[in-house]
């Protein structure tokens, strides 16, 4: 088992420059997911509050549940992928554009 510390391609075995350079791009890409995730959830909680609704009406409307909206307004973005979000603002009327490059 690695430890959640560790560098998991100096564990297999890469090069120690190869294996620090890896780790150091999977650290930027897992930054910038969560940074998306995050807007994602931004515009979920702006829209429930510009349309004034309870967390109750807002998982009811997305048959889900008023725990889930929670997470997504208070930004656990561990608990989700990126296509839950981009799912919940489809349904919400608001649907994701995304632009590559």
């Amino acid at each position: 088992m690695t430890p959640a510390d560790a560098n998991i391609f100096a564990e297999r075995s890469c090069a120690p420059k190869t294996a620090k350079a890896l780790a150091q791009d999977a650290e930027r890409e897992v930054i910038h997911l969560l940074s998306i995730k995050r807007q994602l959830m931004q515009e979920i909680a702006g829209w429930i509050a510009e349309n004034h609704l309870k967390q109750a009406e807002v998982a009811t409307r997305l048959n889900i549940s008023r725990p889930r909206i929670s997470d997504v307004v208070n930004q656990k973005t561990s608990k989700f992928t990126i296509d839950a979000p981009v799912t919940m603002l489809s349904k919400l009327g608001k649907p994701v554009t995304i632009t590559v490059g």
